[in-house]
């Protein structure tokens, strides 16, 4: 077998990795459904629908994206044939409809069945449990020595090096990592090494893997020494037993030396799991995402009752205003079990006294500045324009201060249980910009991200600056944020898209910044246990590493 790869390194242990899709698979049950069959019970069966372009569409596999909403359906037959489900020849028993996010956010789901045109199937229910089973984002740092390995070269020692492979599923062999060569030595104790479980074994600890050990020839022909099997579960007990070592067995030897053992003993010396948490691990750990909206009322947007107005309400078509707060709060109230949602508003002389006010809770309630759901906000909203003045200045950082200390307040707790996401809704650049850093770089310790939408046609080039994508955003002191924890988009640019595509653009940055925040705090997902950080070590035979999501479907039994 050829040696002939390059060594690869493992990726850095204490970046995030980048999120992506997460894998999760949906149980189902049902109970007291109805009966169909006249002389036996029902053989009931599910179909699984995607909202897609309008029209539900079947699925067998799917991704879970924080920034989508992803609209299910479940419908039940009684099935007649082996013909596909949905056919006029099964019964129809049920449906019922909910977004996965719903379902990841509470981990279990239960709705009635409904039948056509919404009555009720009976006492009919069905119930869905999420869970992830999307591999690892985990990994794991190796230490190999060896002792009384076969000396191949004639006037010294071997310069032995050891590669890692794994076996795929083909039956072929990939190379995961290669030590560097130890010269001159048959008892070496080569450099440990990190590789994601990902790439050592597919996220799969039975998977077999492949030890070979090489002497290393500087014309490229090196001699092979000897080799041995395992997987990775078995690494983990024998070093959990002290018994992690294999003979080093060269098969040719084996068969032409009656005596023949080995040609040395290969030895794990050390081995610690580190587990990196991902963000459907805190979700469905039960941390909850508290969305708070503040929108601009400055007299820049123009009087409300002129239709040339920003905050003109057309009863044909939202404004602005409106279809960036429903894009973005849609996705977010799935994670809010309350659905209650803050709104402020800056900008504007407030009755009773009109003195301009920069954080005004708009359902006029200082001390409950929440609405309920998403529409009540629309509400609260259109009930505010008439009875405020559009002012002025632009001023932002009293509203990103004020969600700031709900999440210091939070911070306090020690828990992954809240996190803040601020939607920043104005038609210009803010006028108090030192003010804006120095609240942002503030808040960039905290649970919080925040969102600036740019609403109208305003030049937003200044606004740039705050969204960290160029360059790391300092205070006017000086003092860089901690976290990249700003997004903003104008939203000129997706006016042609739609409200789906909005909510994308502004979200999708979400899930890092909160596995960020809560990596930094060495906060692990509720329910596992203060004693398991994120990156952490953990030691063959204590709690190893659990499965995390990486990339995802959806498993219907």
């Amino acid at each position: 077998m050829s040696a002939g790869s390059e060594r690869r390194a493992a990726a850095a242990p204490g970046a995030v990795p980048a999120p992506r899709a997460s894998r999760v698979e949906l149980r189902l049950s049902c109970r007291h459904l109805l009966d169909r069959d006249p002389l036996t019970k029902s053989d009931p069966s599910v179909l699984l629908l995607l909202r897609s372009q309008n029209q539900w569409v079947q699925v067998f596999t799917l991704d879970y994206y924080f920034e989508e909403v992803q609209k299910l359906r479940f419908e039940v037959y009684d099935t007649r044939g082996p013909s596909d489900l949905g056919y006029q020849e099964d019964d129809f028993l049920g449906g019922m409809e909910c977004t996965l996010g719903q379902i990841v956010a509470q981990k279990k789901v239960t709705r009635a069945l409904l039948l056509r045109f919404g009555r009720n199937a009976g006492k009919s229910t069905i119930t869905v449990t999420a869970e992830d089973i999307s591999g690892n984002n985990g990994y794991v740092e190796l230490s190999f020595r060896a002792r009384k390995l076969d000396d191949k070269d004639l006037f010294s020692k071997s310069d032995p090096f050891l590669e890692l492979y794994r076996v795929n599923d083909d039956g072929s062999e990939q190379l995961v990592y290669r030590t560097e060569v130890v010269k001159d030595n048959l008892s070496p104790v080569w450099e440990p090494f990190k590789v994601s479980l990902s790439n050592l074994c597919s996220c799969e600890e039975t998977r077999p893997l492949k030890c070979l050990v090489w002497d290393h020839d500087s014309r490229g022909k090196h001699d092979f020494i000897g080799e041995f099997s395992t997987t990775f579960a078995e690494m983990q007990k024998a070093f959990g037993e002290d018994q992690a070592q294999w003979d080093c067995v060269n098969a040719k030897y084996r068969q032409k030396k009656h005596n023949y053992k080995n040609s040395g003993v290969v030895i794990l010396a050390d081995l610690k799991s580190y587990r990196v948490h991902s963000f459907l691990d805190y979700i469905m750990g039960g941390c909850q995402i508290h969305f708070t909206v503040a929108i601009d009322f400055t007299a820049s947007n123009g009087d409300p009752r002129n239709s040339c107005s920003l905050h003109y309400i057309n009863p044909f078509q939202p404004n602005e205003y409106l279809q960036a707060l429903v894009a973005v709060g849609e996705i977010c109230q799935d994670y809010d079990s309350d659905k209650r949602f803050s709104a402020l508003g800056f900008g504007a002389r407030i009755p009773p006294k009109y003195e301009v006010s920069h954080d005004f809770a708009i359902n006029f309630n200082p001390e409950d500045d929440e609405c309920e759901g998403i529409q009540g906000v629309v509400e609260a909203y259109r009930n505010c324009l008439p009875r405020v003045q559009l002012y002025g200045p632009t001023n932002v950082a009293p509203v990103i201060s004020k969600v700031a200390r709900m999440a210091a307040a939070e911070e306090s707790t020690g828990e992954a249980s809240q996190y803040y996401i601020l939607l920043v809704l104005t038609d210009g650049v803010v006028t108090d910009m030192s003010d804006t850093r120095e609240a942002i770089v503030r808040a960039s310790h905290l649970p919080m991200s925040i969102i600036i939408v740019g609403v109208g046609n305003a030049d937003f080039t200044d606004m740039q600056t705050l969204d960290g994508d160029e360059g790391i955003l300092r205070s006017p002191r000086g003092e860089p944020a901690l976290r990249d924890i700003v997004q903003f988009v104008p939203f000129r640019e997706l006016k042609s898209a739609s409200p789906a595509a909005l909510a994308k653009c502004v979200l999708a940055e979400v899930p890092r910044q909160v596995v960020e925040y809560f990596s930094y705090r060495e906060l692990p997902p509720r329910g596992l246990g203060t004693h398991t950080h994120d990156a952490g070590p953990e030691r063959a035979g204590q709690p190893g590493v659990r499965p995390v999501s990486v990339s995802s479907t959806l498993g219907v039994p």
